[in-house]
């Protein structure tokens, strides 16, 4: 199992507006190097909860595993890396440019607290297995008046 680096943090912001993706978008479709932003692709994540964790898998295959990094708080964990431009063979062009390349940056707000001190993560055959571990929190009994 590889071990991915970990940074956590209080506060985890917003990337990016709606027009900004959608403007990049169109013109890395002309041509697969633009970069209008720092954010050109965001790679696809599952998300499970179990009683006892929350498991993210994101696929980010082709991304050098120094290049990944991940955030997180109690609620929230941002997961961020870059994948870099294969260039084309010498005195080739593109007839087709799908990959995205560039830098990409996700924020995902969390269902439950989760314990950063326990957070896991292993990167294997391009994808990004991460383990959040709950915090358990124990109910307690409200006392009702007369018992």
């Amino acid at each position: 199992m590889e071990f991915v680096k970990i940074r956590f943090t209080n506060d985890i912001g917003d990337v990016g507006s709606k027009f900004e993706k959608s403007f990049m978008e169109i013109f890395h479709s002309m041509n697969p190097t633009f970069d209008f932003s720092k954010n050109s692709w965001k790679p696809q994540l599952d998300m499970f909860e179990t009683p006892d964790e929350i498991i993210i898998i994101a696929e980010v295959a082709g991304v050098e595993k120094e290049l990944l990094e991940i955030e997180t708080s109690s609620r929230a964990i941002r997961i961020s890396g870059k994948r870099l431009l294969i260039p084309p063979a010498k005195n080739g062009r593109y007839r087709l440019a799908e990959i995205r390349y560039g830098s990409f940056d996700r924020i995902l707000h969390l269902p439950s607290v989760v314990d950063t001190e326990k957070v896991e993560a292993s990167y294997a055959k391009g994808l990004l297995h991460i383990h959040l571990p709950k915090i358990k929190v124990e109910c307690c009994k409200i006392p009702i008046a007369g018992e």
